[in-house]
């Protein structure tokens, strides 16, 4: 969703500046990168590393970030190039299609009045999942709402620990970066945008290369 879907990234970065403010320190460039991607734990461990305050109690600064990055999203979220056109067309061929997240409930949900609830048959959440990415569970869990297998399952990615949690579970994947980098990997179809993407397109991906 973040980066993939919207361009929301940026909205996590303000507010987690914001959060820094609050605590009284600074977020590193390197620390907000590393945050990509992943959970609310990790990202909240790495925040506390960063500012050198490893006591920092996890539920007040994660409650904190999820209302200011809830009032960020409810401003507006702007497309990413080209995905809500292949979402749209994903949907009105009738392909079963899942949002799979690092992002917690509350923030999907708010996010989902711009992307559209109806477009996605299931949706599956960082925190309602055992292991979040990169672990393949996230990948897996949504596979299995939808009824269908993984390896006929495309999964569009913009982070190091979402790609990896879509090619641990076996899924066909297509990488388009947004705010980090993504290197060239095996069995990772590699693109600088989903401009242009189409049913067709996904469906050669199921071929060998």
């Amino acid at each position: 969703m973040d980066g993939t879907l919207v361009d929301s990234e940026k909205l996590w970065g303000v507010a987690l500046e914001d959060l820094a403010v609050h605590a009284g320190g600074r977020l590193s460039a390197a620390a907000r990168l590393a945050m990509v991607g992943n959970s609310m734990p990790v990202s909240m461990a790495i925040f506390r590393e960063d500012l050198g305050q490893p006591d920092r109690p996890y539920a007040e600064d994660a409650a904190w970030l999820t209302e200011r990055v809830a009032e960020l999203f409810a401003d507006g979220l702007v497309w990413r190039p080209g995905a809500r056109e292949l979402l749209l067309a994903v949907r009105a061929a009738g392909v079963p299609t899942a949002l799979v997240t690092s992002t917690g409930r509350r923030l999907a949900e708010v996010a989902l009045k711009t992307l559209g609830a109806e477009n996605f048959d299931v949706s599956v959440c960082g925190d309602e999942v055992r292991a979040p990415k990169p672990d393949p569970e996230p990948y897996l869990t949504a596979a299995r709402m939808l009824g269908v297998p993984i390896a006929e399952c495309v999964a569009i990615e913009d982070s190091p620990s979402g790609v990896a949690s879509a090619v641990a579970s076996g899924a066909v994947v297509v990488a388009v970066p947004s705010d980090v980098a993504l290197p060239s990997a095996d069995g990772v179809h590699l693109r600088s945008s989903l401009a242009g993407v189409d049913l067709a397109h996904l469906a050669g991906l199921r071929r060998p290369f």
